[in-house]
């Protein structure tokens, strides 16, 4: 069967950076007949009231301004939807997720595409598909109570219906490196088993 990895990048370092190389050796180890690459690199706009406006008239209703203030965000939820496995290179700064994948997520959280209101709650819409993070930080260990990253990006994820989340982590690299990157290292082999 055909697979397409969405891989993703959030790290600002386009060089030296832990989370790049643990998501490029992630994509590797998975191998796929497709790879859809977004590099958060270059910034993501931030939602504006236009955007939320737009967002929220319904589609046979927007006008062309509107159709193209939300023609970035359909793009990235066009390659969400497409993607079988989401590989995201995640570095943790100050205890959370850089600002360029909180664009991210702003603009791919869409009612209606990513997940919809019920009586019960909101339902992801993104169902069947996983999620690699690829997390690398200074000093925070991740799954401790200092680790505000991990635990968001997996509920955004889970928000949108991406509920399989694998972590792969070079945590406390400040600390000790080169263990910290044995450790990702094991993980990563044992993703392709």
């Amino acid at each position: 069967m055909p697979q397409t990895i969405l891989h993703i990048d959030a790290s600002a370092r386009l060089t030296e950076s832990t989370s790049r190389e643990l998501s490029d050796r992630i994509v590797r180890t998975l191998g796929a007949d497709r790879i859809i690459r977004r590099d958060l690199s270059a910034p993501l706009p931030l939602i504006t009231e236009n955007w939320i406006d737009a967002n929220f008239t319904p589609a046979e209703d927007r006008d062309p301004v509107q159709r193209d203030v939300l023609s970035l965000s359909d793009a990235l939820v066009d390659e969400l939807q497409r993607a079988d496995t989401i590989v995201i290179g995640l570095p943790i700064y100050n205890f959370s997720v850089p600002a360029a994948f909180k664009a991210w997520l702003d603009l791919v959280a869409r009612v209606g595409l990513t997940f919809r209101h019920t009586q019960d709650g909101p339902i992801g819409l993104l169902n069947g598909k996983r999620a690699v993070l690829a997390v690398a930080s200074g000093g925070t260990e991740v799954g401790s109570d200092i680790d505000f990253a991990t635990t968001y990006a997996r509920h955004v994820l889970g928000f949108i219906g991406i509920t399989d989340v694998a972590i792969v982590a070079a945590d406390q690299m400040a600390i000790n490196p080169e263990a910290a990157l044995a450790s990702a290292y094991r993980a990563i082999d044992t993703l392709a088993a």
